[in-house]
């Protein structure tokens, strides 16, 4: 099984800062990178290094396709990634504090190119067991549900970031959905989590849905059965892509068909050294290290 993963591919401009700088502040950062990210390239590194197969599907500025090749050289196909002449990649400004906290402004760029005939060519070449994969950063998320659901695949989507749009889609059709605690809250209009809970399982009584709570660990709900994980306790350096790196595991594991209690335990371990490193995918680690993080836990 395949998961075509129609996702964003980012340059991130990564910023050390002493605090989130404030209106009217200049404040002087402690150090810069400029690295791969996105949360469509992140989830699909993640995937790929715990060793399924994943299929990206996007747009990338053609004075940046090295960062493809990074993609590649985590094992990532990228036979549907499109290099555009004509538009500029899409990239993140990132703030990193010292307690690991980050926000992140978005430019969209190539990420917003993907065409009816990018879309159907990629599907095309999808079996009936396999899965697509969605994120809230690039453009015609209604449309490619609407035609992975008529091909009778299955749709994951991880509404990130969560904006207006999002309660406008079709998530009847999705088969897993994605959400932290913000997310969530911002999707139901609840700020307690058991009223969260409560509110995705009316809203999408056909829908596996995962919360993710960050440290206080995570919920994977399916009608009236739910199943919890507790986070692991480490030292955070920079959360950035701990989420991306939770799903890539995550869907990994449940595409091999673990128990869920035992995907979700994998995917929290894969989560927590995530964030034990600097930047987005070069902080995903591998199974080997997984198992390693596992057995001394």
């Amino acid at each position: 099984m395949a998961v075509f993963n129609f996702g964003s591919i980012n340059i991130d401009h990564v910023y050390s800062v002493p605090h989130f700088v404030q209106p009217g502040e200049t404040l002087s950062s402690k150090s810069y990178q400029s690295i791969l990210g996105g949360k469509g390239a992140n989830q699909s590194i993640a995937l790929a290094k715990a060793n399924n197969q994943v299929k990206h599907v996007g747009a990338i500025g053609a004075s940046d396709r090295s960062f493809v090749d990074q993609m590649k050289e985590a094992g990532v196909n990228c036979d549907f990634v499109r290099e555009m002449a004509d538009v500029a990649s899409g990239h993140a400004i990132i703030q990193v504090t010292p307690d690991a906290e980050n926000n992140i402004i978005l430019f969209g760029g190539a990420n917003q190119t993907l065409s009816q005939d990018h879309i159907a060519n990629a599907l095309a070449a999808a079996k009936p067991d396999d899965w697509v994969l969605l994120q809230n950063e690039t453009n015609a998320i209604g449309e490619i549900i609407e035609e992975a659901h008529k091909r009778g695949l299955n749709i994951a989507f991880n509404p990130a970031p969560m904006t207006e749009a999002v309660n406008n889609l079709p998530l009847n059709k999705l088969s897993l959905l994605i959400v932290n605690e913000v997310e969530a809250e911002q999707l139901t209009g609840k700020n307690d989590v058991e009223a969260i809970k409560k509110s995705l399982k009316s809203s999408y009584p056909t829908t596996q849905v995962i919360l993710t709570l960050g440290k206080a660990g995570v919920w994977f709900i399916q009608g009236a059965n739910e199943t919890f994980c507790d986070a692991f306790k480490v030292d955070a350096v920079d959360t950035t892509a701990a989420g991306d790196t939770f799903i890539g595991f995550f869907l990994a594991a449940y595409q091999a068909n673990q128990e869920i209690a035992d995907a979700l335990r994998y995917a929290c371990a894969a989560s927590a050294l995530a964030v034990m490193k600097s930047g987005a995918a070069p902080s995903i680690p591998s199974v080997e290290e997984v198992n390693q993080f596992l057995q001394s836990r």
